[in-house]
């Protein structure tokens, strides 16, 4: 596991993000390579901290864990410096994958919550980056909500973020928006998953619903828990499984040690 500080071009400033690797790696030999994006109130040591994600670097995974903050990896409409989906599919890609083995053509992306939301927005912008998409619990109605009096501090923030009510930003960054729009044959493979007990459940059944009606290559599994990293955690077994059986490592030659 490393922690590195690099400069992103976007943002205009230094942003952190966790890496954990396989301790050896056949020289020459390219991985695949999982971003894992955290929740909101997360930061980028959250899956390392809160999962048992390390497992997955021992499958032969590069796992990269970036700094989000609370941008919904989203460039933002109010704050022109808070750039993060160019920060994700342009500076941290090329910042990553020129410093670690990793394998372009077998790169994935997961994320739980705003995470979860994040990996399905940019993997349906961007669907030549990504061959795997994983969203836990994926806060995929955010762009769509109405404005509630309860919830007044929460909507100014995703204001801030996503423009205004019907704006054309918001129906830009909204997966249902993006998804009706999408061709379903370009797009990466789909594991979305949701809790019985969570608030998401209705949004996500509706976004399964539009990905079965368009004919996505998807699973949906909700089940038992809520929005807590218990469920989460139960689901990564899964997770793997799906996702080791979509890509896959290339290569061979003698070991290097990348164990720290």
């Amino acid at each position: 596991m490393q922690d590195v500080t690099f400069r992103s071009v976007s943002l205009e400033r230094e942003m952190p993000y966790r890496v954990i690797l396989p301790k050896a790696i056949s020289s020459g030999k390219k991985l695949p390579i999982v971003y894992l994006l955290h929740g909101g109130g997360g930061d980028f040591r959250e899956w390392s901290n809160d999962s048992d994600v390390a497992g997955f670097a021992e499958n032969g995974l590069i796992l990269v864990m970036p700094e989000g903050e609370s941008s919904y990896y989203t460039n933002s409409v109010d704050r022109p410096r808070d750039r993060f989906e160019d920060y994700i599919v342009k500076d941290l890609i090329a910042e990553v994958e020129s410093r670690f083995p990793a394998d372009p053509s077998q790169r994935a992306i997961l994320g739980v919550s705003m995470g979860g939301f994040g990996a399905i927005k940019l993997a349906l912008k961007h669907p030549d980056l990504y061959k795997f998409v994983g969203a836990l619990s994926p806060a995929i109605d955010v762009p769509s909500r109405p404005f509630s009096i309860k919830r007044i501090s929460q909507y100014r923030g995703h204001a801030a973020i996503f423009g205004p009510w019907g704006s054309e930003t918001r129906r830009g960054n909204d997966p249902f928006v993006l998804a009706a729009r999408a061709d379903p044959d370009g797009v990466p493979f789909m594991f979305v998953t949701c809790g019985e007990k969570e608030g998401l459940l209705p949004s996500n059944q509706r976004f399964a619903a539009l990905l079965a009606q368009r004919k996505f290559r998807f699973e949906f599994h909700p089940g038992p828990g809520g929005h807590d990293w218990n469920q989460w955690n139960a689901r990564l077994s899964e997770v793997l499984a799906s996702l080791s059986s979509r890509v896959t490592a290339g290569g061979s030659a003698k070991q290097v040690d990348y164990g720290h």
